[in-house]
């Protein structure tokens, strides 16, 4: 049985698409395939990296890396985290889900350090509930309790 492929996009495939594509690879385990790109990736946010470390889940690895066309028709799903990837994502094939999940971007947060952190952190979780119910639901992977 091939593992699905899971595709999340976002604008700059700095924070909410990394932050997906952490909780999908650390809940999904080895039952899925999962990648995250952007419209125009501009880098990893270390305040991303930092709020999922606290949750024991490294992304300091992860590269910014644009939409890959061929990774894109491969895909068995493709998760938009925000309106600008849903509206300017490339047409994708007819065997290919797509959903919608808008998230307001943490990188914008104003404020001092700790309110721009806990919004951060709210987003971040916000996507670990998302992504746990989509593994569960729609994919049928096992997930480890909470």
């Amino acid at each position: 049985m091939t593992k699905p492929v899971v595709y999340f996009l976002c604008t700059g495939n700095s924070c909410r698409s990394q932050m997906a594509e952490g909780w999908a690879r650390q809940l999904g385990q080895d039952q899925i395939v999962v990648y995250s790109a952007g419209i125009a990736p501009h880098g990893v946010n270390p305040r991303a990296v930092a709020v999922m470390q606290e949750t024991g889940v490294d992304i300091a690895h992860h590269t910014s890396d644009p939409i890959d066309l061929d990774l894109l028709h491969r895909a068995d799903y493709v998760i938009t985290l925000c309106g600008d990837a849903d509206e300017a994502c490339p047409v994708t094939p007819p065997h290919v889900t797509r959903l919608h999940w808008g998230l307001p971007d943490p990188a914008r947060a104003v404020g001092s350090e700790s309110e721009i952190m806990a919004k951060f952190r709210e987003v971040r979780d916000n996507i670990h509930e998302r992504v746990r119910h989509f593994l569960a639901e729609e994919l049928g992977v096992a997930i480890p309790p909470l």
